[in-house]
């Protein structure tokens, strides 16, 4: 699945070591603003322990986890929207990621300069939001003025396209972004095709010092979570630096250090999660001798359309798909066992993936 997520936020708020220690790449992370230039996109495994369970059970001659992209985008300063800074290139950038990982400074630290002179989680929000805001305010606008004509003529999809973009519009000028409304189906088909930056799913993403790690709290990640309570929305802790230094760790010692901090799972891990999951994406596993494999699909997907996914001959000619879920064989022990219990079941063409099925797809092309 070609989808990915940006890290955004304004410069010197932890964006690129956060971005090395998630690709265990070595970006330039440099203490003034604009020293990342161009974006920079990284594959990272997603982190699931039911496909080291399946293993297990299977023991394969080969493992192989599914993965999920981040684009690392450079700093959005104030007046982007109209070309300050780099802004114009890095608001292109991100209209092109499927959703936005925010990244908010929540540490003090006097060596590292604040584009505002100072640390406040609320402003930060505000600047990046609005500098969306205003960007989709003029795309919108322009498109509204030749709709709303368009619309006097009484053809249905032009009424339907002027109202929609009024909605839109009106919205964007109260500084309201554009995913806090609810369109109906026909309406999100003319959502789609505008593109718009602030209909994006958003993830904040507090970064804070090392000692800050293991609670995961202090006054600024509260104002965070203000925020994004506000909107729905969902936040991870992190501290970026120290995540950066875990990835250079063996896994038995990255283990060890995480608990001598008291965590039980790394932030990335968690940010990584909830990425994949902020776009719907599930996965669903294959188990044969050879190979146990994780695939990413989007939820809803039926199972022709997840078959596709590993290659376009298995939904061009699908028949079926032998399916066992996870749990299932966790609870029987082996593929044989949940055959044996009727849990081994053959599914045809309508059938919606669940997340945490292990399929064998049938086809003949």
């Amino acid at each position: 699945m070609a989808l990915t997520a940006g890290i955004v936020g304004l410069p010197n708020v932890g964006k690129s070591t956060l971005f090395n220690a998630i690709t265990k790449s070595q970006v330039e992370a440099a203490n003034y603003p604009f020293a990342t230039i161009d974006p920079n996109v990284g594959v990272v495994e997603v982190p699931d322990d039911r496909l080291w369970k399946i293993t297990e059970v299977v023991d394969p001659k080969k493992t192989v986890p599914t993965t999920f992209e981040f684009t690392d985008i450079a700093g959005i300063v104030k007046g982007a929207s109209k070309g300050e800074g780099l802004g114009n290139k890095f608001l292109a950038n991100i209209r092109e990621v499927d959703a936005i990982c925010h990244v908010v400074r929540c540490f003090d630290d006097e060596n590292i300069t604040h584009v505002s002179g100072g640390i406040d989680p609320k402003d930060d929000i505000e600047t990046i939001n609005l500098e969306l805001v205003l960007a989709d305010l003029e795309s919108v606008s322009k498109r509204y003025e030749k709709a709303a004509k368009m619309a006097k003529s009484k053809q249905h999809e032009a009424v339907v396209e002027a109202n929609v973009l009024g909605r839109i519009k009106e919205a964007l000028e109260a500084g309201t972004p554009a995913r806090a409304l609810d369109f109906n189906e026909e309406e999100m088909g003319f959502v789609k095709q505008l593109f718009l930056l602030t209909m994006k799913p958003v993830l904040y993403v507090a970064n804070v010092e090392e000692e800050d790690a293991a609670s995961g709290d202090n006054e600024h990640v509260q104002a965070v979570r203000e925020i994004a309570d506000a909107e729905g929305a969902q936040v991870v802790v992190v501290c970026a630096k120290l995540e950066e230094d875990l990835a250079t760790m063996e896994e038995d010692d990255r283990a060890m250090f995480l608990e001598d901090l008291g965590m039980e799972q790394s932030g990335l891990d968690v940010l990584i999660q909830r990425s994949y999951t902020l776009l719907g994406l599930a996965t669903y596993f294959t188990a044969g001798e050879q190979e146990v494999r994780a695939w990413t699909f989007k939820k809803g997907m039926k199972a022709p359309q997840a078959a596709g996914i590993i290659h376009s001959d298995f939904e061009r000619g699908f028949i079926r798909a032998e399916t066992v879920h996870y749990d299932d064989l966790m609870t029987y022990g082996s593929m044989q066992a949940c055959k044996e219990h009727g849990k081994y079941r053959s599914e045809g063409k309508d059938y919606v993936v669940q997340d945490g099925d292990i399929m064998l797809f049938r086809f003949n092309v």
